[in-house]
């Protein structure tokens, strides 16, 4: 069995209490790696020795042309071990490992390349002044940052989380999901390869609650905390940090609203909503996993939508032809077989899909449900898609926004005007207009209500992973009279 140790300040370790705890593989559903147990005295190393890496090391000293040629090596190695990546994070969630390869790894790869990049070259204002001064700004990196990552998406979200906190010269102390933990030591291992210095990024392994996560956020000597998972948890993390002060990027729940207008391409409404609402067998948090049709082809678009559902290939994730695998855990699997199971109860009916073997869910489409069922207000994070009818664009925006969540939307239509109309009045953090998931790291990343607080991606990553400082210069003299 793969024995996964912490990093801490460079070297890999097991817990100070000498606890473990098991990964299992939600394909075959036994266990296939032994974990390092963290706690409170676990973080309380790895946070002191980023203090001492952020307060006493090179790092945050390097200039932005050194620290981005470590990163571009790191991202490197991330390429070339991408069998390794890819696997460890297949065989800790389920993943089909054709994504991880084709996809996941290479992103990964270009997160860290993107940051490395963007702290080089991103440039600062300069504010000219009549009073003989000018002012401009300083990004100075913020401290030790708390990274919490969620499990569906390991490596890639590891990445998104470090890259920029790393490439503004900050030390980070990393907590992987306990369901997807193996990746986040191999990304600690590469790092060091690459050239990070010991302690400038740590990995802390173990659970949320009176364990290694809530030790980490309220941990004093944490200047920042990001977190991407579930909306309750976002709350309790932003608590805690609460408690010193540290400022929280916090990426929540969805629950977005595909809508396809009947002047859409409809080929390609299905083909993406399709891709929306099934990949990563829906656990997903930008899933669009509420589908609103106009009722006029509300039928054709239903018709064609199961049929492209039912040629997905569900089964073992270790078959490059596979599409969707098993859902990530027991408890993951029951839940989502628990709403599968309502859907009666609901009013609705199941068009295609249901459970298969072991923690499969194959895809479901449901049709019949109204828009305040369970089903169509709650983060299922499974692969099961309600499809609502809507009579005209206002019902549609209306149904879209009819929720607590505004992580994403989708529109679907070949009216231009309509399409920047619909995107201006959805009330979501990102809105894809014909398409799906497609991402320029340059714009702003997040969601409103209970789908997180704040944004990163290109400057708004440096807002948060920085201390910007305004410096008052004295250019001539001061005129007379003042």
């Amino acid at each position: 069995m793969t024995v996964v140790p912490h990093v801490i300040d460079g070297e890999e370790t097991d817990a100070v209490h000498g606890g473990r705890f098991e990964s299992v593989n939600p394909w075959t559903r036994v266990p296939w790696a032994e974990v390092a147990l963290g706690d409170e005295a676990d973080v309380a190393r790895a946070v002191a020795a980023a203090r001492r890496a952020f307060d006493e090391g090179p790092w945050p000293r390097m200039g932005t042309a050194e620290r981005r040629a470590v990163l571009h090596r790191f991202a490197d190695l991330l390429l070339a071990h991408a069998g390794e990546l890819a696997q460890a994070d297949s065989s800790d969630m389920g993943k089909p490992i054709s994504d991880l390869l084709e996809r996941e790894v290479p992103r990964s790869a270009h997160n860290l390349r993107f940051f490395a990049d963007h702290a080089a070259l991103a440039p600062g204002a300069v504010f000219p002044m009549d009073s003989g001064h000018h002012a401009y700004e300083r990004f100075e990196p913020a401290g030790v940052v708390a990274a919490i990552s969620p499990w569906n998406f390991p490596l890639m979200l590891e990445t998104w989380k470090i890259a920029p906190a790393l490439a503004w010269g900050n030390t980070v102390v990393l907590k992987p999901a306990e369901e997807s933990p193996v990746s986040a030591s191999s990304l600690a291992r590469l790092g060091l390869e690459a050239g990070l210095p010991p302690g400038v990024l740590n990995v802390v392994h173990g659970f949320g609650p009176e364990s290694a996560g809530e030790a980490l956020t309220r941990h004093p000597g944490v200047d920042r905390v990001t977190f991407t998972g579930e909306s309750a948890t976002g709350r309790a993390v932003a608590a805690a940090a609460a408690s010193h002060l540290a400022p929280v990027s916090l990426e929540l729940g969805g629950k977005g609203a595909s809508i396809v207008f009947a002047d859409a391409d409809l080929d390609g409404a299905v083909a993406w909503s399709i891709r929306a609402a099934f990949s990563n067998a829906g656990q997903v948090c930008l899933a669009g996993s509420r589908l609103l049709v106009e009722a006029s082809v509300l039928d054709e678009f239903v018709d064609r939508l199961v049929t492209a559902a039912e040629s997905l290939v569900v089964g073992d994730p270790s078959d490059p032809k596979t599409q969707l695998g098993p859902l990530s855990s027991r408890q993951h699997f029951e839940k989502v077989v628990g709403y599968l199971d309502d859907i009666p109860l609901a009013g609705g009916k199941v068009l295609t899909g249901g459970r298969r073997d072991g923690w499969m869910v194959a895809p479901t489409v449901v049709s019949g449900l109204g828009p305040k069922a369970p089903h169509c207000r709650e983060e299922i994070f499974g692969p099961i898609v309600p499809v609502l009818p809507f009579e005209d664009e206002a019902e549609a925006v209306r149904l879209a926004n009819d929720s607590l969540f505004g992580l994403n939307a989708m529109c679907f239509t070949t009216n231009l005007s309509r399409g920047h109309r619909v995107a201006a009045r959805l009330r979501a953090g990102t809105v894809w207009v014909n398409c799906f998931f497609v991402r320029d790291l340059r714009a702003p990343f997040g969601g409103v209500g209970d789908s997180g607080v704040g944004r990163e991606g290109g400057t708004y990553s440096r807002e948060f992973f920085t201390e910007p400082k305004t410096v008052m210069m004295e250019v001539d003299s001061c005129p007379a009279g003042f």
